[in-house]
């Protein structure tokens, strides 16, 4: 975890750019600010929440092992628990580092007994396949000996600068594509993770347009019949708006290029977070009803039914997103940043995005591991709000 005020100070370098450009808009800046008790009273707001029709889009959610582990759970329990539910989809993700702890190693035994348990539910499998970056924090998974010195920050990372990665990282995906392209209950491939995107307050390094394209052209030559899908970040408040341009301006961010080059475009949707603690309180940005939201949104399903693509939401905000990296576990309280009703108001407000010519190909709500914590705490109102709209949608 985090200190907060390290965190604080990495999330405001990262939003500078964009809070300078944004002075001369300060009045949509002003409406998306809050500042708020993170720990809030749990209400039962969730459940007299209408649910929205999901009509023919998917559902399901993320399985992080990692964030189990760093929640103190036990990754193949939270699992076990997790698939009875009545959900479509899971996406799973291949940790490099973790699968090749060493060269010559391809140690495969943790994602062979998700995919195992996940088929045996029968479920639909989203397989991320890296190589560089895989969803779940760090989001960064380069085995070391691939990685011997840190990329420089503020760098392009491009093919001819680092050729020897880029070939390990094409050997890694065939091999891994390869292994399990046999599989009927993959459905579709993910590669990279918001894949030329800055990680937000850890790193401003960047992978070039052409370093994905190269892995993207390898792995559809190893299994030229399933669809890929690239995910970005949509950025729901002015500020981050901003600062995600300035930061990309150069070759786009990762949903520009998910258009580009992938079958699915995954969007990654979090329209509340904090930003720093003030005092007692703790200050917020809310894009739920930004206008700058909206406005990406249409652009993206007016360009994939142009295109033929199909869009998803590859993280719909279903847990806290607090100044810190593990969300917060308050006694008999909710964080502010997704309250329980908030997992049911995020989902409604995806759901009314779709339309007759695009709708939302899949809904992956982002949290699930924090819903099991939260249980084995006495709290099962997380898990109780993703189930009213299983139920009812």
């Amino acid at each position: 975890m985090l200190e907060k005020g390290k965190a604080s100070q990495r999330t405001l370098r990262s939003l500078a750019p964009g809070m300078k450009i944004v002075r001369s808009r300060a009045i949509p800046f002003v409406s998306e600010v809050r500042l708020k008790q993170a720990a809030q009273p749990l209400t039962d707001a969730w459940q007299h929440l209408t649910i929205a029709e999901r009509h023919s889009t998917l559902l399901g959610i993320s399985f992080r092992p990692l964030q189990a582990a760093a929640l103190g759970l036990d990754a193949r329990a939270t699992l076990q628990t997790l698939l009875p539910y009545p959900f479509q989809l899971i996406r799973l993700g291949a940790y490099w580092n973790r699968m090749e702890p060493e060269p010559g190693v391809f140690a495969t035994d943790e994602l062979d007994w998700q995919i195992d348990a996940a088929e045996q539910a029968g479920k639909q499998i989203i397989l991320c396949v890296g190589p560089l970056k895989t969803f779940s924090y760090p989001e960064f998974f380069v085995p070391a000996h691939h990685l011997r010195q840190p990329f420089p920050e503020h760098t392009l990372i491009k093919p001819s600068a680092y050729p020897l990665l880029l070939t390990a990282s094409i050997e890694f995906v065939t091999r891994l594509v390869d292994r399990y392209k046999h599989r009927q209950s993959i459905v579709a491939w993910q590669l990279e993770h918001e894949a030329v995107d800055p990680l937000g307050v850890e790193h401003s390094w960047r992978l070039a347009v052409a370093f994905v394209e190269k892995e993207v052209e390898a792995l559809r030559k190893v299994d030229p019949t399933r669809p890929v899908m690239l995910n970005g970040f949509l950025p729901t408040s002015l500020p981050v708006y901003f600062s995600q341009w300035w930061r990309t301006r150069d070759q786009g961010d990762s949903l520009a290029v998910a258009q580009r080059l992938a079958d699915i475009v995954g969007i990654d949707y979090y329209p509340r977070h904090a930003l720093m603690s003030v005092g007692a309180k703790t200050l917020y940005l809310d894009g739920s009803t930004s206008l700058w939201q909206r406005r990406r949104q249409k652009q993206l399903f007016a360009l994939a039914r142009a295109h033929g693509q199909k869009l998803m939401v590859a993280e719909g905000q279903a847990e806290p997103w607090e100044a810190v990296t593990t969300p917060p576990n308050p006694d008999g309280q909710g964080m502010y940043s997704c309250l329980p009703e908030q997992i049911i108001t995020n989902y409604n407000t995806c759901m009314r995005w779709s339309g007759s010519e695009v709708p939302l190909h899949a809904y992956l709500f982002w949290g699930a591991e924090y819903w099991i914590l939260r249980q084995q705490c006495a709290d099962s109102s997380y898990m109780q709000a993703f189930t009213r709209i299983l139920e009812n949608a």
